[in-house]
């Protein structure tokens, strides 16, 4: 079963094309379907296109929520409701075109757990283009999976996907990434691009600041989400021994000057590098306390708990965390 998963915002004049090409192309695709809208504080019409389409098709369901909560919230309640092996998420400004399913289905079955598009020939403003390519070349380099396009808003996992990754604030882009980090198998698929037909983007400069700031996040969780002393404590260490050797050096130079007089310079307590070497030593006693902490965090919450995914058992046996 196939679960398609579309988070809606003011997207009213969309909806009813973008179900008919749902149908078209999924009633010959796969067996069987779903359809969730998810209204993520829409302030046109568009729950009542989501309700009218839904009285239609039993297929087809909404969700609504009270306000305006984000793309990953959206995805979140929907991949909640989904009950299909596959999900498929998608947008609802009908630059997605349903007619890739089956490409994407085809991948899935070569073995693939995460199937990203990728939007080759891009129909969009030049001010969304480049970003776009400076800012999946910055994920491809810190997180190590190399795909074209990160933000593509089509892709195609497995439930087992949705089941072990968290995703919030605006780390739905990073999904790939996330299923990666688990072990899935993740490829990429050029898809058909449309331009947008109605509505507006919500692309803007502050997105793609966010995203920016998601990008370390995931960067960090997904090499240090289990270890943050590795992290923190490494620099901790850095600055801290930095700091203790100069003070050292300048203990010398005041044993120097002061005890053995074999030397005459200026005083220590005027040299800007005291001030450095005690700042160092300060940032790093507090990064490696910190590390201490986080480590607490991770090991008070079940720190084992979720360091593994099981692919499969022989015989056939129940998750040991469920």
């Amino acid at each position: 079963m196939l679960s398609i998963i579309v988070p809606v915002l003011n997207e009213e004049e969309s909806l009813n094309q973008l179900c008919c090409e749902i149908q078209a192309t999924a009633d010959t695709a796969v067996d069987r379907y779903e359809v969730i809208f998810i209204d993520d504080g829409s302030t046109d019409s568009s729950w009542q296109a989501i309700r009218r389409v839904s009285e239609s098709d039993e297929r087809i369901s909404g969700i609504r929520f009270r306000r305006n909560f984000g793309k990953a919230a959206a995805l979140t309640a929907g991949m909640c409701a989904a009950e299909g092996d596959l999900i498929l998420m998608m947008d609802a400004d009908l630059q997605d075109d349903p007619a890739e399913i089956p490409a994407f289905l085809e991948q899935i079955a070569n073995g693939f757990d995460v199937v990203n598009g990728w939007k080759e020939r891009r129909l969009d403003p030049w001010h969304k283009v480049y970003p776009s390519r400076v800012f999946n070349w910055l994920v491809s380099r810190l997180t190590g999976l190399k795909l074209h396009d990160h933000n593509c808003g089509l892709k195609m996992f497995r439930s087992q996907v949705a089941a072990e990754i968290q995703i919030y604030g605006e780390l739905h882009r990073f999904i790939p990434v996330l299923a990666f980090a688990r072990g899935f198998k993740v490829t990429e698929l050029p898809v058909h691009h449309r331009a947008r037909q109605h509505g507006y983007s919500k692309y803007g400069v502050r997105r793609f600041m966010r995203g920016l700031l998601d990008l370390l996040t995931v960067a960090f969780l997904t090499s240090f989400g289990r270890r943050p002393q590795h992290a923190l404590g490494a620099v901790g260490i850095c600055f801290f021994g930095v700091g203790a050797l100069g003070l050292t050096w300048l203990g010398f130079l005041w044993f120097l000057m002061n005890v053995v007089g074999m030397i005459s310079a200026e005083p220590i307590g005027g040299r800007p590098l005291l001030a450095y070497c005690v700042a160092a030593v300060l940032l790093g006693g507090q990064a490696l306390s910190l590390g201490f902490l986080a480590e607490l965090i991770v090991a008070y919450n079940g720190g084992s708990r979720d360091s593994y995914s099981v692919s499969e058992s022989c015989p056939e046996r129940h998750d040991m965390r469920d």
